[in-house]
This record gives structure tokens, sequence and C-alpha cells, in this order.
């Protein structure tokens, strides 16, 4: 006869240790902040620009442009949205993220599994490289590219030889978060990444040493407002930081308007 009292000492072992697992798990977890915004100022953007990446850099934006036949690098004036330089991509290319490091501009595309280097100032494209996988969202730490792929992972490129030295997968309270695009690091004490997450109206503060989300930011006002103003549905995608004047902007793609906002801190 089997005997099962034997076995209850570890059924309990197994069940403490799980119950411990899960409080610590959750404890790992309970501080992510929730931010409401406040709109500091309205700028226009130009409604047929398919946002795929967005920096700020000495008073300019500058975005990537996504769709086959539409993809663009363009240098765009803050205050008025005009485009003041502007590069189009072959046709067989989708734009994607975009960032800034030194006196180049990278960009990637979406299913070609190519990035291109650009001159800052001229915008004369200078290099091609490879990379595997989807490319979506870019930004950068200062030393390393981080890209994202629509995973919950992202990975850190080697500026000079454009190839992966690192993978961080981003988990929260809920588990990875998936759909991971548009990202902005924020320098700081120990820096941050602002992430869009594709068909979520929030961006995800992450932790880029540990992949930890550190907060949501809730923009649905903002979504619900350019929805209204052109019917139909257009996912916020595009984030840019102006360290200088810590000011931060967003958008989306199709968008009329990029916005300078102030994060409040919810109780």
């Amino acid at each position: 006869m089997i005997q099962f009292r034997n076995r209850l000492p570890i059924l309990m072992t197994v069940m403490i240790i799980l119950m411990l697992f899960a409080v610590s798990n959750a404890i790992v977890h309970a501080e992510e902040a929730r931010y409401s915004f406040a709109v500091v100022k309205r700028y226009p953007h130009d409604p047929q620009a398919f946002t795929q990446g967005l920096v700020f850099h000495d008073g300019s934006l500058y975005e990537g442009t996504g769709l086959y036949g539409r993809s663009s690098l363009r240098k765009v004036r803050l205050e008025d949205g005009v485009v003041l330089d502007q590069v189009l991509l072959e046709q067989e290319y989708f734009g994607e993220g975009i960032t800034i490091l030194g006196d180049h501009i990278v960009q990637l595309t979406w299913r070609e599994n190519k990035g291109f280097v650009y001159d800052l100032e001229t915008l004369e494209k200078t290099e091609t490289f490879d990379y595997a996988g989807e490319g979506w969202g870019l930004t950068t730490d200062g030393t390393y590219l981080i890209m994202s792929d629509g995973s919950h992972v992202l990975t850190y490129l080697d500026s000079e030889t454009f190839q992966p030295v690192r993978h961080l997968e981003v988990r929260g309270e809920a588990g990875p978060v998936r759909n991971l695009n548009e990202l902005e690091y924020i320098p700081g004490d120990k820096g941050e990444i602002f992430a869009n997450v594709w068909f979520d109206d929030r961006i995800c503060r992450i932790d880029p040493e540990t992949g930890t989300v550190l907060g949501w930011i809730d923009l649905r006002d903002l979504c619900e407002e350019e929805r209204a103003l052109r019917g139909g549905e257009d996912v916020l995608n595009g984030i840019a930081y102006d360290a200088a004047n810590d000011r931060l902007f967003v958008t989306g793609k199709l968008w009329r308007n990029v916005y300078e906002i102030e994060l409040e801190l919810e109780e």
C-alpha cells in the first residue's frame, strides 16, 4: 500500500516554496508607478507622416517615417512642423526607428534586415549594415544602440560593428511586455528606457539594467483626441527627449500634433 502520509511534508514544502516565490515576484514588481500627464504645448505634425522614430537634437526634431513607398528620414522644425530636410528611402524599404549617436543618425527597416547610417548635418547616407530579425524601435545610451523587434526583448548592438552584445528581457507585474516599439533613452543617475507598446495607449518605463518595468504613462486622452481629429485609429508612436531643457515630446502615426507633456505621478 502506498503511504501518502510520508509525502505530506514534501508537498507542504513545495507549496511553501511556491508561495514564497509568488510573494517575492509580486514584491519585485509592486513598485510599478502610474503616471498621468499635462499638455505643456502642441506643435503641428505632418498628418501624412507614419511616425516610426523620433529624436530631438539641437532645437529640431528628427523623424523616421514608414510605409513602403513613403518611408523617409527628415529634419523637422519643431515650432511649425516644417520639413527642413528629407531623404526618401527606396521603394523596397519600410523605414523604422531612428537614433542619433555622435555625428550620425542610424535608421532601421522593418523586414528588410538593413540599417542605414547618415551624416547628421547633411543626411547623406554613409553606411549600410545588416542585422537579424525585424527592426522596430531604436535608441542609444550613448555607448550602444538599443533596438526592439516587436517582442519583449531589447537588443544592444555594438555601435561600430552593429553586432548584438546583449539581450534584455522586459518584464512587469503582468509578465513579459511584448510589442515593444519606438524607444527613447532618458539619461539620469541610472537612466531609463521609455518604450511605446504597439496598440497600447501607454508608454512603458524600463530599467535598462534589469529590464524591470518601472512604471506606465497613461496617454489615452491624447490618443482619443487624435482619433477624434482623424476619425480613425492612429497608434501612439514617437518619443523624443530634450535633455538640455528637460522636455518630453510624444506623437503618433499620422497624428496632427506633437505634444510636449509633463508627467504627473498618480497616488
